[in-house]
């Protein structure tokens, strides 16, 4: 009976010391790698209540041969703890794996929606400027407080203008991501595309007393959506004559890199904060909480339609502060991507 006991006060103990290590061995590795804890915590089970058994064993056998015959057959248990590890591991793995997606998912579909949400409100905030100008204007007219009517027409017709390019902005994003019609595409000279968006813009520029210059490498050629690109190309070059203050320049450049084309827009207007870089070509952002555009201010989508653009062909459009302003680069493979816009 004393030798039983003695032997039961063994086992446990032994249990308990490789139990403790095993345990302390387990949640170290979670840290590193929940797989791999899951295929150590039946070995550890194994193990401990193996050293436990043969520890009795020992101090109960008369014969160091049936201790050891116990001791080899624990051990033969030892694989098969690894292999259901394993097997727990990869289940554990897996599901890991699927909560981790379910929950991006539903953090992107949180932020779409809050995207949506205050899209939505900047919208409504800027036709709500234009329409008030019309509606008091229309009223000054009708009661023949307004004198000069081809000026208070030309104000109208303003107002019309800046919602309609809010209008035209809006189908153009919403065409770019809601995954759409193919994009047309055509081989073109990318430099001539980029020229054309340059002289359009020019009267702004010199409205804004700004220099347009730049240069292209002869022969830039790619298969692209042509108007979207030119789209894409303006709206960088109008948001660098917005920011850029008067006696600045913008430069332009059209270069070829392997297998794509490069356009730069570089501007003067001081540099962005670093933390606001990442949200850049975010839809609706301005770089200002209060939201509000002043005048020859911009929708707010220009940037959000050239990462759309850009996309779309399977290219990237990416922008850092260099020297006193910013370089917004738009990438373009030269051959098309075989998809339609995102």
């Amino acid at each position: 009976m004393t030798l039983h006991l003695q032997a039961v006060g063994l086992s446990a103990a032994v249990a308990l010391a490789v139990g403790l290590l095993g345990v302390g061995l387990v949640m170290w590795l979670s840290r590193r790698s929940v797989s791999t804890a899951a295929i150590a915590s039946p070995v550890v089970v194994v193990l401990a209540v193996g050293a436990g058994v043969y520890a009795s064993s020992r101090a109960m056998f008369l014969q160091r041969a049936d201790s050891d015959t116990v001791l080899l057959v624990l051990l033969a248990a030892v694989p098969v703890a690894a292999v259901l590890g394993a097997l727990v591991g990869r289940r554990v793995m897996a599901a890991d794996r699927r909560a981790a997606a379910e929950r991006m998912a539903r953090e992107q579909e949180a932020r779409a929606e809050a995207d949506r949400r205050e899209l939505v409100a900047w919208v409504s905030h800027d036709l709500r400027t234009p329409l008030a100008g019309i509606r008091a204007i229309s009223e000054a007219v009708e009661d023949g407080v307004a004198t000069d009517i081809p000026a208070a027409m030309r104000q109208v017709r303003d107002s019309v203008g800046r919602m309609g390019d809010l209008v035209d902005d809006l189908l153009a994003l919403s065409r770019l991501q809601s995954g759409g019609p193919t994009l047309q595409m055509r081989e073109v000279d990318v430099g001539d595309l980029v020229s054309d968006a340059v002289a359009g813009l020019v009267p702004i520029a010199d409205a804004g007393e700004v220099r347009l210059s730049g240069a292209a490498d002869p022969g830039v050629r790619a298969v692209v959506a042509a108007g979207e690109v030119q789209r894409a190309v303006g709206n960088l070059l109008a948001n660098a004559i917005r920011h850029t203050p008067p006696g600045g320049e913008v430069v332009t450049t059209v270069a070829r890199a392997p297998g794509s084309v490069v356009v730069t827009v570089q501007d003067e207007c001081g540099g962005i904060p670093d933390e606001a870089l990442p949200r850049v070509f975010e839809t609706g952002w301005r770089g200002s909480t209060a939201r509000t555009p002043g005048v020859g201010a911009g929708s707010g989508l220009g940037l959000a339609i050239v990462r759309g653009v850009a996309d779309a062909h399977g290219g990237s459009a990416e922008v850092a502060n260099v020297g006193g302003g910013c370089r917004f680069t738009l990438s373009l493979p030269v051959e098309p991507v075989t998809r339609g816009a995102p």
